[in-house]
């Protein structure tokens, strides 16, 4: 029933029965599968790129913004009065008991924005930028508000992630409003 076969050399190094080589088509199959999962991880790593880019943005606007509005918070809270002649829309200006220059009684610090950073000027100091060089200001308003005699500030601050590559991913922008009272009232 059984006959013996005579295998040929040659027909064992072209079928593979000798464990040598392999068929065009499994080249093929695993040239495709290594492909795909090549553009699948280069997708991912893009994506993951764009995210982290994204959420940089987004970290280093909120730190900055919130930082800012915790300065002046604080300096409002202990100034004396506005001082009225130089405060504006864009600039605030404050009598404080801090940071006395020697023999003065009363200090002035004022904020204003300076080239695209937010800046604190103490009396007969230079001003000192508040936000880092990764983020510039937008825009940031002071208005003197008064409620029963009592005056409050409201400061309503923009400030956006630097982007000078205009890359998508960077852009981030938050704008926060508060208002605070002098504590000497």
């Amino acid at each position: 029933m059984f006959t013996k076969i005579k295998k040929n050399k040659k027909y064992l190094q072209w079928h593979g029965e000798s464990g040598a080589g392999f068929t065009i088509i499994e080249v093929l199959v695993s040239v495709g599968i290594i492909s795909m999962m090549l553009v699948l991880f280069s997708s991912f790593f893009t994506q993951m790129y764009a995210l982290n880019a994204k959420t940089t943005a987004y970290r280093e606007v909120s730190e900055n913004a919130k930082k800012v509005m915790e300065i002046i918070a604080y300096e409002i809270k202990g100034a004396e009065s506005v001082y009225t002649p130089t405060t504006s829309a864009s600039q605030l200006s404050l009598e404080t008991y801090r940071y006395l220059p020697g023999g003065e009684d009363i200090s002035f610090i004022d904020f204003f924005v300076c080239g695209a950073a937010l800046c604190l000027k103490k009396e007969s100091q230079a001003p000192i930028p508040l936000t880092s060089d990764t983020v510039e200001v937008e825009s940031v308003a002071f208005s003197q508000v008064i409620t029963g005699g009592f005056p409050s500030i409201t400061i309503d601050l923009t400030l956006a992630n630097k982007n000078p590559n205009n890359n998508p991913n960077e852009n981030y922008e938050t704008q926060l409003v508060s208002t605070v009272s002098l504590r000497k009232y």
